[in-house]
């Protein structure tokens, strides 16, 4: 995502072929982009207080979504096991660009 001149949010360049990018490649205002459109707008700020940009939000454990951001346990649980897991499986499963222009499954 890309903060337009006016300060706007553009939401296309996390969202490439109808699919979300790689998180990874997410910065602090992605990730918590990402959980305000989820509905979870409260807890959006918990990730932006703790300044988690993708590749933080790849290697959180459930222990570091359910104890490390203060969000109540109803939606940690929910974040962690309808979002936050699903992206690092997501993650896992793209392919790698290697420099001979192949692209290899992790």
């Amino acid at each position: 995502m890309e903060t337009k001149e006016n300060g706007s949010v553009d939401t296309k360049s996390s969202v490439e072929n109808g699919q979300l990018s790689d998180p990874a490649h997410w910065a602090v205002a992605d990730v918590v982009n990402y959980f305000k459109a989820t509905g979870f707008e409260e807890q959006a700020n918990a990730f932006q207080d703790q300044e988690i940009d993708g590749k933080s939000l790849l290697l959180m454990t459930r222990n570091d979504v359910l104890t490390g951001l203060s969000i109540k346990l109803g939606p940690a649980l929910k974040i962690y096991e309808y979002h936050v897991k699903p992206l690092q499986t997501q993650h896992l499963k793209m392919p790698v660009m290697f420099p001979d222009g192949l692209s290899r499954g992790r």
